[in-house]
C-alpha cells in the first residue's frame, strides 16, 4: 500500500473537489429553480452518468462478473443514499452550508480506513484534521434547531465518508472505470422506479442543468476513485476539505450568497490543514 505523496493523486483528487460540487450547483438550480424533485436528479445522474462513462470504456473491458461482488452492491449503496440525500438538503438549504455539514464524512473515512484497512494514522495529522473540521463549525455556525435539511446533509456526509473507506477497499478489484460504472448502473437500476415517477416537463434550460449535474459527478467521481487507487485513503481524506471551497466560490457565483468573515476564516483553516497534512510522514501500515 503507497503511503508516499503522490502528485497525480493530489491532481486528479483537486479536480474531483471540483466537479463534484459543480454537479451539486446544477442540481441545486434545478430543484430550487426550476421545481425538480431531488428524487429525478439522483436518477438522472446515475443514468446520464453511466452512459458517459461506457462511452470511455474500451471493448470487452466491462467486468459483469464484478457485480457478483456483494461488496460492489454496498459500495453503491453508500454513493446512492450520498446523493439522494444531499440532493435533498440542497433543495432548502445553502449550497455552503449543505458541504460543511456532511465534513463528518472526511473523520469517518479516516479513522475508520485505519481500523479495516489498517491505514496509519499519526497523532499529527488527527490534530490537522480535527482543526480541518473546526473550520468547519466556523462555516456552518451550528445551533441547537437542526433543521431537517442539515441532517440530510449530515447524513449524507456519513454516506460519503463510507464510499471513500470502500472506494480504497475495493480499488484492486478493477479500473477506476469499472468501478465507478458499476456505481452509476446500479444506482441507474435502483432509483428509476422513485426518479422516473417524478419525470419533468422537457424544457432545454432543465435538460443543460440536468447534463451539467450528471456529469460534473461522473467525471468528479472518476477522477476521486483513480486517486484513491494511487494513494492512502487517510492522506486523501483532508483534501476532500476542497470541495467547500469550490461549493462556496459556486454559491456566490449562481445564488449570489458570499460567507461573512467568520466563514472566511473557517475557510482558511480548512485549507490550512488539508494541506498542512501532507508535510507529515506517514508510518508503514501494518500487516
Amino acid at each position: 500500500m503507497n503511503s508516499q505523496i503522490s502528485p497525480t493523486a493530489i491532481l486528479l483528487m483537486l479536480l474531483a473537489m471540483i466537479f463534484i460540487p459543480g454537479g451539486d450547483s446544477a442540481g441545486k438550480v434545478l430543484s430550487t429553480s426550476l421545481g425538480v424533485e431531488p428524487l429525478f436528479i439522483a436518477w438522472s445522474r446515475f443514468a446520464i452518468g453511466f452512459l458517459f462513462i461506457l462511452c470511455l470504456m474500451k471493448r470487452n473491458s466491462v467486468q459483469l462478473e464484478l457485480f457478483k461482488n456483494w461488496r460492489i452492491w454496498l459500495r453503491a449503496l453508500f454513493i446512492i443514499g450520498g446523493i439522494t440525500c444531499i440532493l435533498t438538503a440542497l433543495k432548502t438549504e445553502p449550497l455552503p452550508n449543505v458541504f460543511a455539514a456532511f465534513f463528518i464524512g472526511p473523520i469517518l473515512s479516516y479513522f475508520v480506513s485505519a481500523i479495516l484497512l489498517k491505514e496509519p494514522i499519526t497523532l499529527g495529522r488527527t490534530i490537522l484534521l480535527f482543526i480541518g473540521f473546526a473550520g468547519v463549525l466556523l462555516v456552518v455556525k451550528p445551533s441547537a434547531n437542526l433543521s431537517s435539511g442539515m441532517a440530510f446533509a449530515i447524513l449524507a456526509g456519513c454516506f460519503y465518508g463510507s464510499f471513500l473507506v470502500a472506494s480504497r477497499w475495493l480499488a484492486p478489484l478493477a479500473s477506476g472505470k469499472m468501478m465507478l460504472l458499476s456505481q452509476l448502473l446500479i444506482g441507474t437500476i435502483l432509483l428509476a422506479p422513485f426518479g422516473l415517477g417524478k419525470l419533468p416537463d422537457f424544457s432545454w434550460e432543465l435538460s443543460a442543468y440536468t447534463m451539467a449535474s450528471a456529469l460534473g459527478s461522473a467525471i468528479g467521481n472518476l477522477f476521486l476513485i483513480l486517486a484513491y487507487q494511487q494513494m492512502q485513503a487517510s492522506r486523501l481524506a483532508p483534501l476532500v476539505y476542497v470541495q467547500l471551497v469550490a461549493a462556496t466560490l459556486f454559491g456566490f457565483l449562481l445564488f449570489g450568497t458570499l460567507p461573512d468573515l467568520i466563514s472566511f476564516a473557517g475557510l482558511g483553516l480548512l485549507l490550512l490543514s488539508g494541506f498542512a497534512s501532507f508535510l507529515l510522514k506517514t508510518p508503514q501500515a501494518k500487516a
